[in-house]
């Protein structure tokens, strides 16, 4: 069971503009014309991810100039927080829209034939832009070492507010924004223009939820005021489940408490406010009451697109109207499904099995430090 701390809490409620932009696909958002529950929008990318037959052991050592590191077949999916947390929440059985931006290269036309193949409902919000570069990333990822990461940023850094257009949005219930620190335009002038899509998305009536990522240290977007961005952002966030490297990174926090950390993003005006701890699990101020979930054991394959997952099983949890502890639990548990394959995305199974696998007794990692 998720670690709970003090009283309990309630239950939580749950452009691509056409002419410059081609819409990738008109089809309907959901099965039988139901609109989808859930949007996604913000990083889309194509992952390119070389198999390594074995450890690895030293990665700067085998990484290094002139060197020969052999590796198996790369598997190729898609990528990024539109990717990672939308097609999550899709096994999940959420009915979800992508929405992200694509060129019109031949990275663009696998984008979009990777997710016509899941469902062509998912592709109803891509746009294509004339004469972009897809985004790709090539993803380092040896089973006994953290992944790394070669990202090109591609039609990411054109994506705006404007490409999410209001009657897109309206009929569902959930708006997620992934990774704006890859996104050149949202955090620009100050993050006017990600405040400005947050705004809108609450005033239609969803409940809202952002994600951060790790920028290049020494790229533009490492050096941008993320604390103003957020100042002016997250009073329309309903839900911010950053890490705490991101954290580190974008406002130089250095502190050890959690809930200190927490408190200043709620403070801010984020409604629930959670750290994602890596292997360490997750931390999330829900207000009254704060949970810790240590993560569960499971045979790590890697590590890309854990944090999405985790995020996703949270927001599934909250869309099921599950109480607190138990969509922390979920999240947890969604994000351990995702290390079991080294893509982000084919380790995760359906709800219903996700709580099964819950509730027979999955053990769980220890937690060694950060204090509450």
């Amino acid at each position: 069971m998720t670690e709970r701390r003090r009283a309990s809490g309630g239950r939580a409620r749950p452009s691509g503009r056409r002419g410059r932009y081609d819409v990738a696909d008109d089809a309907g958002a959901g099965r039988a014309g139901d609109p989808p529950e859930a949007i996604v929008a913000g990083h889309l990318c194509l992952d390119i991810i070389p198999a390594f037959p074995g450890p690895v052991g030293d990665l700067a050592r085998a990484m290094k100039p002139g060197a020969l590191v052999e590796v198996g077949p790369a598997a190729m999916s898609t990528g990024g927080a539109v990717s990672n947390t939308g097609l999550a929440l899709h096994r999940l059985g959420i009915r979800t829209r992508l929405m992200g931006k694509i060129g019109d290269d031949e990275f663009g036309r696998i984008i979009r034939e990777f997710v016509r193949r899941i469902d062509p409902a998912l592709a109803g919000g891509l746009i294509v832009a004339p004469g972009e570069t897809s985004s790709y990333t090539v993803v380092v990822n040896p089973p006994d070492v953290d992944r790394i990461f070669l990202h090109c940023a591609g039609a990411n850094a054109t994506f705006e507010a404007g490409d999410v257009r209001d009657e897109a949005l309206r009929g569902a219930r959930l708006f997620h924004f992934g990774y704006p620190p890859l996104m050149r335009r949202t955090y620009a002038d100050g993050g006017r223009d990600l405040e400005s899509l947050f705004r809108r998305a609450k005033a239609l009536g969803l409940t809202t939820s952002l994600d951060l990522s790790l920028p290049d240290p020494q790229s533009p977007a490492a050096r941008a005021d993320w604390a103003g961005i957020l100042r002016r952002t997250l009073p329309h966030v309903d839900v911010f489940l950053p890490s705490l490297d991101e954290m580190r990174l974008l406002l130089g926090w250095r502190g050890e408490r959690l809930r200190e950390l927490t408190g200043r993003l709620r403070g801010w005006g984020a409604r629930i406010a959670g750290v994602k701890l890596g292997d360490e699990g997750l931390f999330v101020d829900w207000g009254a009451d704060t949970f810790r979930a240590p993560c569960f054991k499971v045979r790590v394959a890697g590590t890309t697109g854990a944090g999405d997952a985790t995020i996703a099983g949270f927001l599934a949890g909250l869309l099921k109207g599950l109480p607190p502890a138990e969509v922390v639990t979920a999240a947890v548990a969604v994000g351990a499904c995702s290390c079991e394959a080294p893509d982000a995305t084919s380790g995760i199974r359906p709800w219903d099995e996700v709580q099964a696998r819950i509730r027979s007794g999955w053990p769980r990692r220890a937690v060694a430090r950060w204090a509450e």
